[in-house]
């Protein structure tokens, strides 16, 4: 079986982070998205990944080939984004006929049983209930027996509020590509890309049998908001994480954090919620719900719901007040 990760989007929705660092590496609760997906992944008995990469891909690939150098990986450049069935597509001339693939998204986070899904006898389409599917794709299946009988992308109307969660094993590999070498052809597209969606609708069309496999949780990492959540969701999951050799002084930290190498405190309040990576120097700070990258520095600042990049500095202002009786100042 082939594990197939596309990591080609250009994360428009994160910037300016992703301008300089591709989506699937932003940090959440000590570790890279990607390092996420990877490790279920192995542990699932998975040892054959393609990576799909685009735009700052040499960055997914140095970071593949020195955290992961045991495994066996190839890497497939996305010539032009044309959705995530186009990238997929690309992978057919390193899947042997018939040979099963497990496609998981690069900018999501699972909470299931992932050998559960891997050893299924039948194709299986990850999904959950969400409270808008409107900008997912749809699963419409028999809630009895599992079987999906349609998906549709991103439906005006939805029929279902099963979204798929960018998770798949699919046993046939071969009509799979066969479907999405289809659409290529015929420009079959969907908001004007070429969607996964469409190829296995087409697949089920033709006969084909998939089961809907309801996840526990799913963390979309696409967007500011949901990512600090899902920082704060995992920190909680995983507990306390303090690195060694980490240097604190005069300082308070609040768990669940998670504080990466060679940090350094000093006069600081750090917590709840809180990753910081590598190498980072906090000055006479307070820092919670946020995500700071490595090699930053930050001094005399209030931070909360922040995202902060690699090789950041952020310098506040420092007072020296001397304030009489009925005073009232705002600093704001």
């Amino acid at each position: 079986m082939k594990a197939i990760i596309p990591v080609a989007g250009t994360g428009t929705k994160l910037r300016p982070h992703t301008y300089t660092q591709p989506k699937a590496l932003i940090p959440i609760a000590g570790k890279p998205i990607l390092a996420f997906i990877i490790d279920e992944m192995i542990e699932a008995g998975l040892k054959d990944f393609i990576f799909i990469i685009g735009y700052l891909g040499e960055k997914i690939r140095d970071f593949v080939e020195k955290k992961y150098p045991d495994i066996n990986k190839k890497f497939v450049e996305q010539s032009s984004r044309d959705g995530i069935g186009h990238a997929i597509w690309h992978a057919r001339h390193l899947v042997d006929e018939s040979e099963p693939v497990f496609i998981a998204l690069g900018d999501s986070v699972f909470d299931l049983n992932m050998k559960e899904i891997v050893s299924a006898s039948t194709s299986l389409l990850c999904v959950k209930k969400v409270d808008d599917p409107r900008t997912f794709g749809v699963v419409e299946m028999d809630e009895k027996g599992g079987l999906i009988h349609r998906l549709i992308e991103k439906p005006q109307i939805p029929k279902s509020n099963l979204a798929l969660v960018g998770l798949y094993k699919i046993n046939e590999s071969t009509e799979l590509f066969e479907a999405l070498d289809y659409n290529i052809r015929n420009k079959v597209v969907t908001r004007g890309e070429i969607q996964l969606t469409d190829a296995l609708m087409r697949m089920i069309e033709k006969g084909i049998v998939f089961k809907g496999y309801k996840v526990n949780n799913w963390f979309d990492c696409g967007r500011k908001s949901t990512l600090l959540d899902t920082n704060a969701i995992l920190l909680k999951k995983m507990g306390h994480a303090l690195a060694s050799p980490v240097q604190y002084e005069n300082s308070i930290i609040i768990d669940p954090v998670s504080i990466s190498e060679k940090c350094k405190l000093n006069k600081c309040i750090v917590g709840p919620n809180v990753t910081i990576g590598e190498n980072t120097v906090i000055t006479s700070s307070i820092i919670k719900d946020s995500i700071i990258g490595s090699n930053s520095e930050i001094e005399d600042v209030l931070l909360h719901h922040s995202l902060v990049g690699n090789d950041a500095t952020i310098r506040g202002m420092s007072q020296t007040l001397n304030l009489g009786d009925d005073t009232e100042i705002d600093m704001r």
